[in-house]
């Protein structure tokens, strides 16, 4: 099958769409890239023209900020890059605003830190703001909140940022643009031979060593974040395209042409509470399963019980996200915790009818119920 009849499928119905831009392809030495963001704009208005929805996920406000500055490299400190994406963020929400009036459209600045979405009432309440946007015909433009987000609340880059999004709205098509042509079977900027992988049917170790996780000069994330953030999207049922940025890129990969690359989604559209719990609510700790709980889980659709489990570690309390590993400590799920991570050090090797007996009560037969688990892995 060409690659073109592998995408063709997948890109019939397509109406909501997230676009995410990275910071290399929208700053100059002498600013940002005023001809990308009008480039952007056209291309989008006639998506709108046609009755899609789109939403912008843009970096760009740290790299303008530095530009404004005269920086050659981000600092270190996390106060001056916060200060930094201050300087910069106004100055790229004022250009993409500039830019989208021109074809009499509204955008609006939406910020975010990885706290908005891993609270399911904060991620409930964005997920509705950017609707209502969306219903209104405004186009959000979403960045990661780095005036206000440290370390252990940002999302780390945009590219997981983008999936996020992308499973939040329940899009159609994530599509990352950026300054190569897509993901490559080895790093282009080393190897004249490289070649360009058109499509990608299965997220494999092999494949992420051919990604590069070098970060450009500006943004913080390579080419292994945009393929983890594939592995997100894919995983949820959403097909996702890398591709470089250029003056009609998009109607191009809507069309089917054989641009960038292609990433199939592996299962049927995930339901929005199951994505959030996989994808945006942060794990706190794993639980390790013998391999009896292991096929029962990826077989036969079963719960989480104590018996099946044989180690825990991190600390977690009940309700919080917890990844589920095997022997060899590979992830198979992740699931909403019945049981905090004390308890299941009590109760892990023992049947269910033994919990009350060993805690003084039984609030739950699982550790995690069936409802409350997302399966990351195929039983391959």
């Amino acid at each position: 099958m060409s690659n073109n009849n592998k995408r063709k499928p997948f890109l019939k119905n397509i109406n909501r769409l997230v676009i995410k831009l990275g910071s290399n392809i929208l700053t100059t030495d002498q600013g940002l890239n005023i001809t990308v963001i009008r480039h952007l704009a056209m291309q989008v208005h006639q998506l709108i023209e046609k009755g899609k929805q789109i939403t912008i996920v843009s970096s760009g406000a740290i790299a303008a900020g530095m530009r404004k500055l005269n920086l050659k490299s981000r600092p270190s400190e996390i106060p001056l890059r916060q200060a930094i994406a201050a300087i910069g963020q106004a100055g790229l929400i004022q250009e993409y605003e500039k830019a989208f009036d021109f074809f009499d459209h509204k955008v609006a600045q939406v910020l975010l830190t990885r706290t908005d979405l891993s609270n399911r009432t904060r991620y409930l309440n964005a997920r509705n703001t950017i609707r209502a946007l969306l219903d209104w015909n405004v186009i959000p433009i979403i960045n990661e909140n780095d005036t206000v987000a440290v370390e252990e609340i940002k999302f780390g880059d945009n590219d997981q940022l983008s999936a996020m999004i992308a499973l939040m709205l329940n899009a159609d098509l994530l599509i990352n643009l950026t300054d190569i042509d897509g993901l490559f079977d080895k790093d282009p900027r080393k190897y004249d031979d490289a070649k360009l992988i058109p499509s990608v049917s299965s997220i494999t170790r092999n494949l992420e060593n051919c990604a590069s996780d070098i970060p450009g000069t500006l943004g913080t994330g390579g080419m292994l974040t945009k393929i983890k953030a594939a592995q997100k999207v894919t995983t949820a049922g959403i097909p996702m395209v890398i591709a470089r940025a250029s003056m009609d890129i998009l109607s191009q990969i809507l069309e089917g042409q054989n641009v960038g690359t292609f990433f199939i989604p592996m299962n049927q559209k995930m339901k929005n509470r199951k994505c959030w719990i996989a994808f945006s609510k942060k794990t706190r700790g794993h639980v390790q399963i013998d391999d009896g709980a292991n096929h029962a889980i990826l077989n036969k659709g079963t719960s989480l019980l104590p018996i099946g489990v044989i180690g825990v570690q991190g600390k977690f309390s009940i309700g919080d996200a917890i990844s589920i590993e095997t022997q060899t400590g590979q992830e198979i799920g992740i699931g909403l915790t019945n049981y905090s991570s004390d308890d299941i050090q009590l109760i892990m090797r023992k049947k269910s009818h033994e919990i009350e007996h060993v805690l003084g009560e039984k609030p739950y037969d699982e550790i995690i119920h069936r409802d409350n688990m997302v399966i990351t892995r195929n039983n391959e």
